[in-house]
């Protein structure tokens, strides 16, 4: 076990205090966050955005939120500005999480910051003996429709579509035909070879759905006619049709291109989207859990998304993610269908219990919290954090309420 505890820094304005920050201290409350640890997860995903580290944050009254996500850096940084700190603020910490830094969080940071937020939710939902979908307004739906990527291959794009469907799923994805690993990327070919491999996909999916993802590598041509292809395929949606770094582009394809259109895989918080969605320019919004700085922030963007009648399509992710996407999508009065990678999920020994799922459906339960078991024995613990550090001043408007510096 590496141990590591956070210093106050240098750099705290006078009287070597914290920070303004009187008003959101535990005071001794049952609610006091008083220790915060970041464990490496047996099945390791070593992509830095979807990091599935588990995230523990612990409260004076012995309640343990469950959060996954973040870069062991980013983790240290969020986290050590919550020691002290009233776990039941989720918003107010949030804020200063988020903006406590000054500058704002990239997408790095805001998956850190998602994974611990998703644990303040946890201890929440423990606290009150409640799943967290009760305290959001109650469930909107019985389960959530699912899509698979990388189902199991049966031998061809017909029998692989079909056997997905009869698993249960509401749609199978499939990608843009890279051709295969080593060889140059000819865009034209590849939209021809696509063509040919979505006609087999909608004879294979029958009377289900199924959908495609551009993965943002052709260019806004053969996007554009990829599209106009296979329209007449019927696909529930297109996704990433271009590359992310400009969201503006798609004010342009939006006129070009007829299919339901699903972006936000790529990207964090609602200001990421915002415009995609108050212009109408997408249909569905891609982003997930903890990417976009968890349930938080995720309610703000499901608002967002519901006002324009956009549905939710999020990316799948790990699975204490996954089980804290199906409260905010079980909740969500709009179109809503999960991401499951493959045909089920994977075993996660040090995860005994997160997310029910059967028949390719994820369902609600009604464990409290987020409905997840955490066996750290199974994990190896990289960090842990007691102490406090707001690097600098925590201003406060005259009525507490949390502003930069």
């Amino acid at each position: 076990m590496k141990r590591r505890h956070f210093l106050q820094s240098a750099i705290v304005m006078a009287g070597g205090s914290l920070g303004a920050t009187s008003s959101v201290e535990g005071r001794g409350s049952d609610s006091t966050i008083t220790r915060i640890r970041y464990y490496r997860s047996p099945n390791h995903n070593p992509t830095f955005n979807q990091n599935n580290g588990i995230v523990t944050v612990e409260t004076a009254g012995g309640i343990t939120g469950i959060g996954e996500g973040g870069s062991r850096d980013m983790i240290e940084q969020c986290g050590a500005m919550l020691i002290g700190l009233d776990a039941a603020r989720t918003e107010h910490l949030w804020q200063m999480m988020y903006r406590g830094y000054f500058y704002p969080a990239g997408r790095e940071k805001l998956h850190a910051l998602g994974a611990l937020d998703l644990a303040l939710w946890d201890i929440r939902g423990k606290r009150l003996g409640v799943p967290v979908y009760e305290l959001l307004g109650g469930l909107t739906r019985k389960f959530i429709e699912c899509y698979s990527t990388a189902f199991p291959w049966q031998g061809s794009q017909r029998e692989t579509a079909a056997a997905c469907i009869e698993a249960g799923f509401k749609a199978y994805r499939v990608s843009a035909v890279d051709l295969g690993r080593g060889q140059p990327f000819d865009p034209r070919k590849a939209v021809r070879k696509t063509f040919e491999s979505c006609q087999e996909v909608r004879e294979g999916v029958g009377e289900g759905e199924w959908a495609i993802d551009y993965h943002t590598r052709l260019d806004f041509a053969d996007a554009v006619r990829l599209s106009s292809l296979i329209e007449k395929l019927e696909p529930f949606f297109a996704e990433d049709l271009v590359r992310s770094e400009n969201p503006g582009i798609y004010r342009t394809l939006r006129q070009q291109v007829k299919l339901p259109i699903a972006v936000g895989e790529q990207f964090g918080d609602r200001w990421d989207l915002n415009e995609l969605v108050e212009n109408d320019l997408i249909d569905y919004s891609r982003v997930t859990l903890p990417n976009c700085g968890g349930i938080t922030e995720f309610l703000k963007i499901s608002a967002l998304c519901d006002t324009h009648y956009v549905g939710l399509v999020p990316h799948f992710t790990g699975a204490v993610a996954t089980a804290a996407l199906a409260h905010v999508c079980g909740i969500f009065p709009g179109p809503v269908m999960m991401e499951i990678l493959r045909d089920k999920p994977r075993d996660e020994p040090h995860l005994p219990e997160s997310f029910d799922f059967r028949e390719g459906k994820v369902w609600p339960n009604d464990r409290p919290g987020l409905g997840v078991e955490f066996d750290p024995a199974k994990a190896e613990l990289l960090l842990e954090i007691t102490e406090a550090s707001r690097p600098i001043p925590m201003l406060e408007r005259t009525d507490g309420s949390f502003t930069n510096w």
